[in-house]
Parts: structure tokens; C-alpha cells; sequence
């Protein structure tokens, strides 16, 4: 008989607070452990499967290796960074690393950057522009294959100029090789409400872009100069990438948008094809010998899930669904974050 830490006796066949505890502690443990055994199992799986034996069974866990595979990271939507950094949300920093994650990945021999987004902000695509070619770089010119959904257009290009093949639907909308910068007028507007704006500004440009008055002759050649030039790393990233001269691709840049059958006449698309053809190019420009070759996506559905419980604690809370809306281009300085977008 047990006396319990108060001094009262307990009924006869109720275990005491220790014991609860114990027991609490250990069904604790065995939830952890066998949450480390199914994590295991999801790794090992996601790796290929088991190798076999001489006499057909599988061999252990410590014997398994990664199967040659290639990844695939999908880039969907207009092209920005994210606002907070999360590593499930999707922008610009997470794109380019998990480029750089699935490179790392034991297997993978080349990846695919499914690509459907009309463009997007200047430094966003630059960021993934830059870690393909240092990826490329680090793992001795591992192959990379841009795979052209329903819009491959603009920044959507940039991006896909650093990968060593291009392959698009026939329909695909590609293209809009340029850069904008909107700036509005509303003064008549604000006018007619009686609204005015009296800056205090540091400089005579602080303000420039300013909706409510005309821009000057002088403002407009500051921003032209601006544009210019980061047109001109655009087209200088496609002749890199293409295998072009700056004069050859100039001709091409003028802002239209093409078909994917277009563009392949033109040579701004090395083949026309599915998601089949773009995982066995780059199968082969891996050297991976199968005939149907395994896509790696797992850190994607990962991502996936982080978003999903994130979303779904959100609603929980109370606070709705998170959610981007995409505008027009900004009446103010902050219009460039839109440049190279596809002008839906």
C-alpha cells in the first residue's frame, strides 16, 4: 500500500502522483521515438528505394544510397521577396535556396526550374539569377533546365537565361525582355478633393516619382538612366546565357512578349516540350541512365507542409488566411520593385 505525498491513503488500485508521472514521462518518450523512427523512414524513402541483394531483399538501412534524381523547384507567381523570411513562405530567398539545398542534396545530377510568372522585382530575380550561376560554379557546372509553363515572361526569363537549356509549350507566353518604371500623375485628382502634398525634403530629388506634380525634364532623365542601364544587364544576361552577341539579342528586347513556338524560331528556346521532355534532358545532360528518371521535390513538399500548418494556425487564431495582392506598379520610387513584370 502506497501513502501518498499528503499523507492520505489512496484507493486501492489508483497509481499515485509518481506514478503518473512516470507513466506521463514515458508515453512521452515512446511518441517521441517512434516520431524519429517515421521521420527516418520518410528520409530513407524519399532517397529511392532500397537497393536489393544478391538474393532479392532488401539490405539494411546503413547500406542505402541516394538515387540518381533530378530536382525540381517550381517558381510560381510574380517574382518578390518575401516579407518576413520564413523558410516555408515563397519569395525570392526561398527559391534560390532551395536551388541551393537540392544541389547539395547526395543524387541529384540535375535540376529543373519549372517556371509559370510574368516577372517580377529587380533584386528578387537578380538574387535568383546569381545563385544558379554560383551553384553552377560550385558543383562543376551542374545542369540546369528552364521548363516554361503558361507565362515564362520577362523577369520569368531572366531567371530561365541562366539555365543551360530552355524548354517551352508551343503556347507558352515568353518574352518581354525589358524593364518599366510607372510613375502617376494624380494632380488633377487631388485637386478636385482639395488634397495637396508640401514635402520637407533632404534633396531637390528626394521626392522624385511623386504623384501629385508633373515630373521635371531633369527627373526624367535621372530615372530614364536608371532604367537603361538595368535594361542593359538584362539583355547582357541573355546574350550570356544564350550564347548570343548584345547586338543579336537588342533586336529581340524591345518589351514583346512570344509563343513558345516563336521564341524557338528566334532562339530564345532550345526545345519545345512537357515536363516529361524537360526531366529527361536534363536526366541525360546529367548522365543519369534511366529511362524514366526519378524527380526530386521533397524539400518542396516540405515547404508545403510549413505553409499549410502555419495557415492553418492562423485560422485558429483568428487572424484569416495570410495573402499577397499584386497591384500596379507604385505611383512613387517604389514602382522599380515591379520592373521586368509581364504587363498583365
Amino acid at each position: 500500500m502506497e501513502i501518498s505525498e499528503t499523507g492520505a491513503t489512496p484507493e486501492p488500485h489508483a497509481p499515485g502522483p509518481r506514478r503518473v508521472k512516470r507513466r506521463l514521462i514515458g508515453a512521452l518518450i515512446a511518441l517521441h521515438a517512434v516520431s524519429l523512427l517515421a521521420a527516418v523512414f520518410l528520409i530513407v524513402r524519399s532517397r529511392g528505394d532500397a537497393p536489393k541483394g544478391p538474393d532479392g531483399s532488401s539490405k539494411s538501412l546503413l547500406s542505402l544510397r541516394p538515387k540518381d534524381s533530378v530536382g525540381w523547384v517550381s517558381i510560381r507567381g510574380p517574382i518578390m521577396g518575401s516579407e518576413s523570411g520564413k523558410p516555408w513562405e515563397r519569395g525570392a530567398e526561398q527559391w534560390a535556396r532551395r536551388i541551393e539545398q537540392l544541389a547539395d542534396t547526395k543524387g541529384v545530377k540535375a535540376i529543373v526550374l519549372d517556371i509559370n510568372s510574368p516577372g517580377g522585382s529587380v533584386g528578387a530575380v537578380q538574387e535568383i539569377y546569381t545563385r544558379i550561376l554560383r551553384v553552377k560554379k560550385k558543383h562543376n557546372n551542374l545542369p540546369f533546365v528552364a521548363l516554361f509553363g503558361d507565362v515564362a515572361a520577362s523577369g520569368g526569363y531572366y531567371i530561365a537565361s541562366a539555365c543551360d537549356k530552355i524548354v517551352a509549350h508551343p503556347g507558352t507566353l515568353t518574352g518581354s525582355i525589358g524593364v518599366i518604371f510607372s510613375v502617376s500623375n494624380m494632380e488633377g485628382l487631388f485637386a478636385k478633393v482639395g488634397y495637396k502634398s508640401d514635402p520637407i525634403k533632404s534633396g531637390k530629388h528626394k521626392d522624385i516619382g511623386s504623384p501629385s506634380r508633373p515630373m521635371t525634364p531633369e527627373e526624367r532623365q535621372i530615372l530614364q538612366t536608371l532604367i537603361d542601364d538595368a535594361y542593359g544587364q538584362f539583355v547582357q544576361a541573355v546574350a550570356d546565357g544564350r550564347k548570343m552577341t548584345v547586338e543579336q539579342v537588342k533586336p529581340l528586347a524591345d518589351g514583346r512578349i512570344y509563343s513558345g513556338h516563336q521564341a524557338k524560331e528566334l532562339g530564345l528556346v532550345d526545345q519545345l516540350g512537357d515536363s516529361v521532355d524537360a526531366a529527361k534532358l536534363a536526366a541525360e545532360m546529367g548522365g543519369i541512365k534511366d529511362e524514366n528518371p526519378r524527380v526530386r521535390r521533397d524539400t518542396e513538399r516540405l515547404n508545403d507542409l510549413f505553409e499549410m500548418l502555419e495557415t492553418r494556425a492562423r485560422l485558429s487564431l483568428g487572424f484569416g488566411p495570410a495573402g499577397v495582392t499584386v497591384g500596379v506598379a507604385a505611383p512613387t520610387p517604389r514602382g522599380l520593385l515591379y520592373a521586368w513584370s509581364g504587363g498583365w
